[in-house]
């Protein structure tokens, strides 16, 4: 089925969502500052352009909302006109191509999403802070267990489908 809108339509309409310093990232930068983390934002130079970059510890952060970003996209993408399956799924090919090229550069990788910031602010914001904490260790030598934690390597069931969190 064709889309119902114009180029010229459609193309205004797109132009108009927000695509940095959203509402859900303002409130996990705002956290994570709190709590006495540093961070560059929106790192051109790194694939993806990270909403958050730890350049000491080397760890990109996207912070990404459930509909653009497909979260458990298989359950949900029956609904959705072709257009908008398409567009999704090509997101999608995106992040993991970013996520991929970012691994290889030896970067971990945190994807928190929409949900968990609405519905856990604490909990994510643990989530990024730990795994920065265990990255230091890790690079000063001062971490006495080297076993991943539940944070990263295969933190959740969903992770092949949304590669929600991982480390290099």
């Amino acid at each position: 089925m064709p889309d119902n809108l114009t180029v010229e339509q459609r193309h205004r309409s797109m132009s108009r969502v927000k695509n940095k310093n959203t509402d859900i990232e303002q409130r996990l930068r705002s956290a994570l500052h709190r709590s006495g983390l540093r961070f560059k934002k929106h790192v051109k130079d790194l694939p993806g352009t990270p909403d958050l970059v730890f350049t000491r510890v080397k760890i990109a952060v996207f912070i990404d909302g459930d509909f653009w970003h497909g979260y458990a996209f298989n359950k949900w993408r029956g609904t959705l006109k072709p257009f908008w399956q398409d567009k999704i799924a090509k997101n999608r090919a995106r992040d993991l191509r970013n996520f991929k090229h970012l691994r290889k550069m030896g970067w971990m990788v945190l994807r928190v999403w929409q949900h968990e910031i609405e519905g856990n602010l604490p909990a994510a914001t643990e989530r990024v802070r730990h795994a920065w904490k265990r990255r230091l260790e890790k690079s000063t030598g001062t971490n006495k267990d080297d076993t991943p934690s539940r944070h990263e390597e295969g933190a959740t069931a969903n992770e092949p489908e949304n590669f929600a969190a991982s480390s290099a």
